[in-house]
């Protein structure tokens, strides 16, 4: 199907969605915080990224900024998710391609991601 790249500190959902989207038959790519997303981005090409926004050393939006104004990667779909935003927050920081709110229903976060994909 795709490869997707999860910057989420909290374990228990970041293993949620690693289990979910390897269930769908996806590839998946973790990390808990931007210093090492940065450093394992650098060597994985992916088609996707689900961005948390609170992370123990910054901010999703930053990460998001960074790969929308990078030639190589801006092109790549970006998924924001937080429990503490919301989608007009997001939409006037960063140009994510969409937003799903903590807590999510799976089906949801499911759809979102497919739909994403199925744009590139």
């Amino acid at each position: 199907m795709g490869k997707i790249f999860i910057l989420e500190d909290e374990d228990s959902i970041r293993e949620l969605l690693e289990t979910l989207f390897d269930m769908e038959g996806y590839n998946v790519i973790s990390t808990s915080t931007i210093k090492e997303f940065n450093t394992m981005n650098q060597v994985h090409e992916v088609d996707l990224y689900l961005l948390d926004i609170r992370l123990p050393d910054g901010s999703g939006i930053d990460v998001c900024n960074n790969l929308k104004n990078n030639t190589q990667t801006s092109h790549i779909p970006v998924v924001m998710m937080s429990a503490h935003a919301k989608v007009y927050d997001i939409e006037s920081y960063c140009r994510a391609d969409a937003f799903v709110a903590k807590p999510f229903d799976l089906d949801t976060m499911l759809a979102t991601v497919f739909e994403c994909m199925a744009d590139i």
